[in-house]
């Protein structure tokens, strides 16, 4: 079996169809806590991440019998996941305040938008801990879609096809995608940066 397989083998795709009790339950194991990270990293807090991964698996499980075993499991989750948070959004978007979180990326990411290492000294852990929650607080500043692909690509480390599978966009769209959450988040944390010092 390959260490990052692509799509699901036909014995295990055949016991999800049939609800194999076993493969039901083991489903639920392996992937509870990544959909919860995930939903988490789309900012919802701990009711409403557990409620939306609840319905992750309430529709998989609705529509099993239709997955074609095409990409992983984990894959088709997300991307349940992905379109059940839209839905949130949609339903609290009349209560929800705009965030005014619009703006020290450059210091976080080096070339290519690749994480840098954080400080790791004693006396730095403060200012860790300060930086990660700029950039946290900038996150939730980014789109669904601007989540989902940040969290997917720079968390997760899925595929760029897995990703297009999981929005249903092309490569190109989830390209632009990444490059304005990426600044996004660069330029939101320049500017919160300054007025925390």
């Amino acid at each position: 079996t390959p260490l990052n397989p692509t799509h699901v083998n036909s014995e295990h795709l055949r016991q999800l169809k049939e609800k194999n009790p076993a493969v039901i339950s083991s489903a639920v194991q392996d992937h509870t806590n990544a959909l919860l990270t995930a939903a988490y990293g789309l900012g919802f807090r701990e009711s409403d991440a557990e409620e939306v991964v609840q319905d992750t698996f309430v529709t998989f499980f609705e529509r099993v019998h239709t997955f074609e075993g095409r990409s992983t499991v984990k894959t088709y989750l997300f991307g349940i996941l992905y379109n059940k948070a839209l839905e949130k959004r949609r339903e609290r978007s009349k209560e929800q305040a705009t965030d005014p979180i619009d703006e020290v990326f450059e210091q976080r990411f080096g070339i290519g938008g690749i994480w840098r290492t954080f400080p790791r000294g004693p006396e730095e852990e403060a200012l860790s801990k300060e930086t990660m929650a700029l950039v946290q607080a900038c996150v939730e500043g980014l789109t669904v879609p601007q989540r989902m692909a940040f969290y997917l690509k720079d968390v997760e480390h899925q595929s760029t096809e897995s990703i297009c599978n999981i929005l249903d966009v092309n490569a190109t769209h989830v390209g632009v995608v990444l490059f304005r959450a990426r600044n996004k988040v660069r330029e939101c944390i320049q500017k919160k940066w300054g007025k925390t010092r």
